[in-house]
């Protein structure tokens, strides 16, 4: 499961079973930090989750920003809770990324809105998978 975590909201994508590529599934209104992990619970046990990829916003230089020590504060609340391994993923650029997606695609402002964080998740996600089938590759 990818997570794009922000102040307002979580952007929530899966990947196939095969792992091979990511969907997002669902933007999480945040309102506190119990009520956000027990809609995370909700959804981990439904897609039957071994693993959360996190993305981590750092500044453009590498260096960890105030929102990127949200997100690390955030990734210790999963670990705790879930029990399950939790993988910091940079995420520079990946709403911008799916800003231009969606621009691509001829999608209203108003609509990008509603789906920008759950496409930054895939985004972040898939990044992770990439990865992971080009490390079976080199093999």
């Amino acid at each position: 499961m990818g997570l794009d975590i922000g102040d307002k909201t979580i952007g929530v994508a899966v990947s196939d079973p095969l792992g091979l590529t990511a969907q997002g599934i669902t933007t999480i209104k945040r309102l506190d930090d119990e009520t956000d992990l027990e809609q995370l619970q909700q959804l981990i046990e439904s897609y039957q989750v071994e693993l959360l990829v996190v993305g981590l916003p750092k500044n453009m230089n590498g260096t960890i920003g105030p929102q990127g020590e949200k997100v690390l504060a955030f990734k210790t609340l999963l670990e705790d809770r879930f029990n399950l391994p939790v993988v910091l993923e940079d995420e520079r650029l990946t709403t911008v990324t799916a800003e231009r997606m969606l621009i691509d695609a001829d999608v209203s402002r108003a609509k990008r809105k509603k789906v920008i964080d759950k496409l930054a998740a895939s985004v972040i996600l898939q990044g992770y998978l990439d990865q992971l089938s080009t490390k079976k590759f080199d093999r």
